[in-house]
């Protein structure tokens, strides 16, 4: 890829990865970051990039990647102030709110990343299989679950019947017709 092409591909994607990075994530900060480190060293690896599963594909695991390796470092690093802090201090409020960025949040990182991967990058099962060397069935098995966490997080909607309530409802004249 010559230095024109790289300019040219960077310009075309950096701001669809960092959405996307940003739904993995969960943080818009971050997500930036990650894509710019991820986009320097594609620069260093531009020879390779065409090969494979495409500069996006690259792009995009290179981030998540990093994303990864630095979520492990403040992990590690809040258990290691934890440990050292005051037991009097406590966190800060629940918000107490539902929504798909805190359904996304609960989600194991695999599978944040193929519900993400599959719903916002439009990427098919075996494009994710590919990409991050699951097998097929296992991106299926993370996507189904996936979809049962939005469900239990998200509930029903506001206003929408479900057969149980509607057989639960007392009939007018008070009489239990079951």
């Amino acid at each position: 890829m010559t230095e024109e092409e790289f300019a040219d591909f960077y310009r075309r994607s950096v701001h669809r990865i960092t959405g996307q990075l940003y739904v993995m994530t969960g943080d818009f900060h971050e997500a930036q970051d990650v894509v710019q480190e991820a986009f320097v060293r594609a620069w260093n690896s531009r020879g390779r990039l065409d090969r494979d599963l495409g500069p996006d594909a690259w792009v995009r695991t290179v981030a998540w990647r990093l994303a990864v390796s630095r979520w492990r470092r403040l992990v590690r690093g809040r258990a290691a102030w934890e440990q050292r802090a005051d037991p009097l201090t406590s966190g800060g409020p629940d918000p107490g709110m539902v929504d798909v960025e805190r359904a996304l949040r609960d989600m194991p990182a695999r599978q944040r990343q193929c519900a993400t991967l599959f719903y916002v990058c439009d990427l098919t099962v075996d494009q994710i299989a590919a990409e991050t060397r699951l097998a097929s069935g296992t991106v299926k098995t993370h996507l189904s679950r996936a979809r049962a966490r939005f469900a239990d997080s998200l509930g029903p909607r506001p206003g929408a019947r479900t057969a149980d309530r509607a057989t639960d409802r007392p009939s007018p004249s008070g009489e239990d017709h079951r």
